[in-house]
């Protein structure tokens, strides 16, 4: 059989490739279409059925995303027939959004080899089930820390996505295309994965070295700040549990004490102290709002000295204690729900073979040959 490898990443490069996408509650719509349309316009630009895909929920009933839509699975967990890659599509308050079924379910994915993976925060899931260890992980910036502290034995990044071996992890927006147009590279050639990227507008491919884009970085290419600042703010990211002391800091980057003083004054308007604690507390607030760490755990996580001091800082500087901001962040979600009609007929949606018959007037049609 014809394969493509590359670290160990192994598809068919003939026939069709198998997607299913597990769909959680609150999943963000963006990393979805992300997703899903880049396999499209491969079928279409190559007038071949390269890729199929379907929407799997838990037990085949609507999901909501997180902008309020509602989509309509094809099938349910137990329904779904056999696939060669499993995309976890996650979105926001991931910690709550899945089940211990879903998991079970991954789980036996993986033992019948399928390529498992996850988009914007779906990596959470796999690396819930254990099926992260040891592999490279890539997911949204705001679910990194919880995912980071939550899960020691998976080697989590701050890349745009990580394809280590069979595991495909994306952060979120418009970084899962980059991904799947990355494994098209990989399993059909460079021509087709640019000639889909040019019939979406984008200027280049990313690949797995380019990172999302964190606060510091934020700063630099925005013209903000200096690099040297860009130097101490990054170190001060990645010394949260142990702060680093200023003078420290200073012949880190080699400037002066003084010099880091009026650099934070003239382009963050505070001192280099309450914006390192301010990185700290931020930190803080995902863990209470994403992990189940307690909170004494959570203080020395983000280099406090003790809990009491901890919950006076977070309380000055936040407005409720620690404590209070875990409660509001469990909150349980209305009981309410809409109740909607159940068949047991088993519908599949040639979704891939519609839209390539619907391709054939259009000028790209089989204008890339694999």
């Amino acid at each position: 059989m014809d394969m493509i490898n590359s670290s160990g990443f192994a598809l068919d490069k003939k026939g069709t490739t198998k997607v299913g996408f597990l769909l959680l509650d609150h999943f963000t719509m963006i990393a979805l279409a992300s997703s899903i349309e880049p396999l499209r316009m491969a079928n279409q630009l190559s007038a071949e059925e390269l890729y199929s895909w379907n929407l799997i929920s838990e037990d085949g009933k609507p999901v909501t995303a997180s902008d309020g839509l509602t989509l309509t699975p094809d099938l349910s967990m137990d329904e779904a027939a056999s696939f060669d890659i499993i995309i976890v599509a996650g979105g926001v308050d991931i910690t709550r959004s899945f089940s211990a079924k879903q998991v079970s379910w991954l789980t036996r994915q993986s033992r019948k080899n399928v390529i498992l993976g996850g988009v914007c925060t779906g990596a959470y899931v796999l690396a819930h089930a254990g099926l992260l260890n040891g592999y490279q992980c890539s997911v949204h910036w705001e679910c990194l820390t919880a995912l980071q502290e939550a899960f020691p034995k998976v080697s989590c990044n701050n890349k745009l996505f990580s394809i280590d071996k069979n595991r495909l992890t994306s952060s979120g927006g418009s970084a899962p295309m980059d991904m799947f147009l990355n494994m098209m590279t990989r399993q059909h050639g460079v021509k087709l994965s640019n000639a889909i990227s040019d019939m979406f507008i984008c200027d280049r491919i990313r690949n797995e070295s380019d990172q999302q884009r964190m606060p510091a970085r934020q700063f630099n290419q925005m013209g903000i700040c200096t690099p040297k600042l860009v130097d101490v703010i990054e170190l001060m990211e990645n010394n949260l549990e142990e702060p680093i002391e200023l003078d420290e800091l200073a012949d880190f980057v080699n400037v002066s004490r003084r010099q880091i003083e009026r650099m934070f004054h003239r382009h963050l308007d505070c001192s280099p102290s309450r914006y390192y604690l301010r990185l700290r507390l931020e930190r803080a607030r995902k863990l209470l709002k994403q992990s189940n760490m307690s909170i004494v755990e959570i203080s020395m996580a983000c280099g406090f000295i003790s809990t009491p001091h901890f919950s006076r800082c977070y309380r000055k500087h936040i407005g409720v204690s620690p404590r209070d901001e875990r409660k509001t962040a469990w909150k349980p979600w209305s009981t309410e729900s809409v109740a909607f009609a159940e068949s047991t007929a088993l519908v599949y949606i040639p979704y891939a073979q519609d839209a390539l018959s619907q391709s054939h007037t259009e000028p790209s049609y089989g204008s890339v040959a694999v």
